[in-house]
């Protein structure tokens, strides 16, 4: 049985008492969450090496980091080393988004270097292989090739997979009937776009939805349904194809947990700041409280290298206001593949985000780091202050850098130090 199946009959399992304890939560919370459809648990029973992950309503907010390479920079070396920096620096997914080089390699590679939760998107895979291995092109892929990459991915152990199942050809008409700034900038919904254009027929995964249900419950992987129709600049944010795609996301949300495969849903993108709390509700009441998992969003489209900020704005918004796990955007955003120090910027970024956020919500612990930082920072701690870091190494770097005298404070104020000054004051 699936996680989901488990949960609905009131079991607990292994993999749910291993979320609890990493939540700081009882047991029967992660399982009332799972039957609920309000929390999903991302475990491939394949990913021997890797460990559950919860994401949902009332839990610590996730963050995921995209890796990968691309048809221009395709050394796996270079894969695996942010892969290691995305967990360094606290990511609680990678995706792998591989397009160029030898991608199976470099997805097992990835699984095999980290116990990291692992995502994935089989359609790319599914084009590479058609291209390569069939000479044909990517319109040319067969149902049977489209669900073929979708296996390999799963038997790979990859534990959730993003497709693109909303993207429909009545949805395709609601975008070019309203007009769009910028269409579609989703790889996966051009793939599929480009495919229905060009055989005149209905997006396989849509209207093979049950034959994905068979694959993914096998192994127990979560669904994450994608948004192909996810704005890619402010002028194409809460529009109508979007939220038909969000509307058919909810029916087959339904239709999946029924079969007993858990479920999380994707969103956008590039919003406006005062839209970002309506995107979430509009998700949490169409997709009945499924997870939600949002890229950003970005809240301006005019700060390339520094599009890792942009996006720690919307996601802080957006999971104050009810988003469960957010994507990283890079510096190197709109711009290049990212570099190692690209990945640990966004990771950084987003992870600021998504404590914020927490603190926010109230999740279980979040503010006690916050409280335990100002307690060393009263008594001048720094070794307490770079143990509570986000990121330790940094914060080590810079008090470094700059000569501190016996007084002990910092060289912002020196022997002026406030906590010093108080301190001698409140003994008087």
């Amino acid at each position: 049985m699936t996680q989901l199946e488990y949960a609905r009959r009131g079991v607990i399992t292994e993999k749910m008492k291993y979320a609890a304890a990493a939540e700081g939560v009882p047991p029967e919370f992660i399982r009332d969450g799972i039957a609920a459809g309000t929390i999903v648990l991302c475990h491939n029973i394949k990913h021997t090496n890797g460990t559950p992950l919860a994401v949902g309503a009332g839990l610590r907010t996730k963050v995921n980091a995209n890796i990968g390479s691309s048809s221009d920079d395709t050394d796996i070396a270079k894969e695996l080393e942010k892969a290691r920096i995305a967990v360094k620096y606290g990511a609680d997914a990678i995706m792998d988004l591989s397009t160029g080089g030898p991608v199976d390699e470099i997805r097992k590679a990835i699984i095999a270097e980290t116990g990291a939760c692992i995502g994935s998107v089989p359609l790319y895979q599914a084009a590479l292989d058609a291209v390569r291995n069939k000479n044909k092109a990517i319109v040319d892929m067969t149902v049977d090739d489209i669900f073929a990459g979708i296996i390999k991915h799963a038997e790979d152990g990859v534990d959730f997979i993003t497709v693109h199942c909303g993207v429909t050809r009545g949805t395709v008409e609601r975008m070019k009937n309203e007009g769009r700034l910028m269409d579609v900038v989703s790889r996966g919904g051009a793939f599929t776009i480009e495919w229905m254009s060009y055989n005149n027929k209905e997006n396989p995964l849509f209207e093979h939805f049950d034959k994905l249900l068979e694959i993914t419950k096998e192994y127990d992987m979560t669904l994450s349904l994608g948004d192909g129709f996810r704005p890619g600049c402010l002028a194409d944010a809460t529009d109508r194809a979007q939220i038909h795609e969000l509307i058919l996301l909810g029916e087959l949300t339904q239709r999946a947990q029924a079969a007993g495969v858990q479920v999380m849903i994707e969103g956008p993108g590039h919003v406006p700041l005062n839209q970002i709390q309506t995107n979430i509700q509009l998700q949490k009441r169409l997709c009945h409280g499924a997870p939600f998992y949002v890229l950003g969003p970005l809240v301006t489209d005019i700060a390339p290298g520094y599009d890792h900020i942009t996006c720690a704005i919307g996601g802080a918004i957006a999971a104050a206001a009810g988003a469960d796990f957010l994507c990283y955007v890079t510096p190197s955003e709109h711009l290049c593949l990212p570099n190692v120090q690209d990945v640990r910027d966004g990771v950084i970024a987003t992870r600021i985000a998504a404590h914020a956020a927490d603190i926010a919500k109230g999740v279980v612990g979040a503010m006690e780091k916050d409280i335990a930082m100002a307690k060393c920072r009263k008594k001048l701690d720094w070794e307490g202050q770079f143990a509570l870091a986000m990121d330790p190494d940094k914060a080590r770097e810079y008090r470094a850098n700059s000569p501190v005298a016996d007084h002990g404070a910092c060289t912002m104020c020196g022997e002026f130090c406030a906590y010093k000054l108080m301190d001698d004051a409140m003994k008087r």
